[in-house]
């Protein structure tokens, strides 16, 4: 089964990517953004046959590894 995980800062947490973005924008004229966010997308192929297992190794794996839960958040989605 297929599932994507997002991983984005929490609230707060300075994102220095997402800051250097927004300048070069803003350099090369484009002046109408108000904000700027990064996320890490991560897409998994599991060879798991339920969906509740799938998602339980999804979480699993994020919390271990793949998102640091002090400064980021995550979200965890099947896809088809």
């Amino acid at each position: 089964m297929k599932v994507k995980i997002e991983i984005s800062l929490k609230s707060g947490v300075l994102d220095p990517q997402a800051k250097t973005i927004l300048n070069a924008l803003e350099s090369l004229g484009f002046d109408c953004i108000k904000d700027l966010k990064t996320k890490k997308v991560i897409e998994l192929d599991l060879a798991m046959d339920s969906k509740e297992e799938t998602l339980n190794k999804a979480k699993e794996m994020s919390e271990t590894l793949l998102a640091n839960p002090v400064i980021e958040n995550y979200t965890i989605e099947l896809l088809p």
